[in-house]
Order: structure tokens, then C-alpha cells, then sequence
């Protein structure tokens, strides 16, 4: 099932357009066009809406967390003479 997520790797502000361009197999910039003409013709009704989706969306948690290795390298085996 899908979820709308903001995406963080092709973001311009937050995330949401490509997020939603994500969502809906579109292309971002598609999305970014449309929200930028529709913004203007509704003379700026579209960045409140666009602030509230900032505050509601999650983010997309795609990173893998990974710990530092903080062992040292194991030493040579019993066999192994050491110089």
C-alpha cells in the first residue's frame, strides 16, 4: 500500500511536491507547475495549504541506519607468526 510521505532526496523547500509526484507516478516538476500556476490564479490560497501538508506529512524514512564500528580489526590467527 502506499503512503504519502515527504520525500527529502529531490526537494526544493519540504518535500511535498515531489512527495505527492511520488504518490501519483507523476513528475515533480509537473506538480511543481501546477501548484505554482494554481497558487497564482487562487491569488496565494495554495501556501497555507502547502504549509499544512509541511506539518502533516512524515517524512520518508528511507535512510539506513548504521552504527560506527568502533571494534578493532581482530589480530592475526594461532598459526601466523608475527613479525
Amino acid at each position: 500500500m502506499k503512503k504519502l510521505t515527504r520525500n527529502t532526496d529531490d526537494r526544493w523547500i519540504a518535500g511535498i511536491c515531489s512527495g505527492l509526484a511520488d504518490y501519483t507516478g507523476m513528475d515533480a516538476t509537473v506538480v511543481r507547475l501546477v501548484l505554482v500556476v494554481l497558487t497564482v490564479l487562487g491569488a496565494g490560497s495554495l501556501i497555507i495549504a502547502y504549509l499544512v501538508a509541511w506539518v502533516l506529512i512524515p517524512k520518508r524514512s528511507d535512510t539506513i541506519w548504521v552504527q560506527p564500528n568502533d571494534v578493532p580489526p581482530t589480530p592475526p590467527g594461532p598459526g601466523q607468526p608475527s613479525a
